[in-house]
């Protein structure tokens, strides 16, 4: 019988975890094979809270068919809400659709719209979030809450800091993200100088889903497609 977690050392609480390395790498590997064969994608973030009878989930699904016809792939975390909704405009759309699933105890269950070969479950975020941005051409962002604030600010700190290809990080929908904007430029960036003049500009805030694309197609047509770092 296991000593309680008061009476044992450390050590001895320690003495299994190296060997969680082994599952990261799987978990790593498992992820970059099964991306890597399908192209350039476009990872769509935003709130599993999202209804089917919004407003903004239908914004996400025409997001995802454009990108689709566009001939990008549309990755999400395969959950419901807006992954659920970029999922499904790929997926009518006869385009690549990729899950990133992860089990968490409240909101999270597979979407019926992503292609079978494409469904990849993690057990870690930091891995899942990789994947995220390893294959992605571009990034929309759709409402949510701090799930996708997280995911939001990864992919913008790791292009600051130049660890990230260039690439388009949209804001979608002026009216939920224009506050953050103006705290960045007016807060962060005035009265703090916490940030540089120019990294504000690494968004794009818009407001329908052709606006969201033409970012996208626009851009890479001057640029590369790439897998990042």
């Amino acid at each position: 019988m296991s000593k309680p977690l008061k009476h044992r050392t450390w050590a001895e609480i320690m003495s299994k975890d190296s060997w969680s390395i082994f599952k990261i790498m799987s978990e790593f590997v498992e992820g970059y094979e099964a991306l890597q064969r399908i192209g350039p994608c476009v990872s769509i973030y935003g709130s599993a809270r999202t209804g089917p009878d919004t407003q903004v989930y239908k914004d996400a699904q025409r997001v995802a068919s454009l990108l689709a016809e566009a001939g990008y792939g549309v990755i999400t975390g395969g959950g419901p809400g807006v992954m659920e909704a970029g999922n499904r405009g790929a997926f009518e759309a006869g385009g690549p659709s990729v899950g990133l699933n992860i089990q968490l105890p409240f909101e999270q269950h597979d979407n019926p719209y992503i292609d079978r070969d494409k469904s990849i479950d993690f057990d870690y975020f930091f891995v899942r979030k990789v994947m995220f941005v390893k294959y992605s051409q571009a990034f929309v962002v759709m409402p949510g809450g701090f799930g996708t604030l997280d995911e939001l600010f990864e992919a913008l700190t790791l292009l600051q800091t130049g660890k990230l290809n260039h690439r388009p990080i949209i804001l979608y929908g002026s009216h939920f993200w224009g506050g953050l904007i103006e705290w960045f430029r007016e807060i962060m960036l005035k009265e703090y100088k916490t940030i540089s003049e120019k990294d504000p500009d690494l968004l794009y805030v818009v407001d329908s889903p052709e606006e969201a694309v033409k970012v996208i197609t626009q851009y890479h047509s001057k640029s590369d497609l790439k897998p990042n770092f």
